[in-house]
């Protein structure tokens, strides 16, 4: 059964899939980061977040406490990137995706990071 995208469904089920995800756990081992992503669209923004703890990952809906980073990015350009049809980098140079924040600290976990469509494509999700 599908989830759908940016629901409480689709954050659980892309957290039990990065936590299985040894590349992840290894891209993100002794790595720490709380990482808020806005995604806006025209029925209002929808916020996630992303806390990363020494390989492992807890994700939620809302706003995080003491966040290191923001990302935001328009729902066109989201699901782009989940279904892997647009690289982060390139989102980011074309002003495509905005960050605030500890950019070196999201540097420093892109291996982790590129993992999030990887787990997302093993899901059925609803755009």
């Amino acid at each position: 059964m599908a989830v759908k995208f940016l629901s409480p469904e689709w954050a659980e089920a892309v957290k039990t899939a990065l936590n299985a995800d040894g590349a992840f756990r290894q891209a993100s081992s002794g790595k720490k980061a709380v990482i808020q992503q806005v995604i806006t669209a025209p029925e209002g923004p929808a916020h996630y977040w992303i806390k990363i703890d020494d390989g492992a990952i807890d994700m939620g809906l809302g706003d995080a406490e003491g966040a290191d980073s923001t990302i935001t990015e328009s729902y066109e350009t989201a699901v782009a990137l989940a279904k892997d049809e647009l690289s982060a980098v390139t989102a980011f140079m074309t002003g495509k995706v905005k960050i605030g924040g500890n950019m070196g600290l999201l540097l420093g976990l892109q291996g982790a990071l590129v993992r999030l469509p990887v787990a997302m494509s093993a899901i059925d999700v609803d755009y």
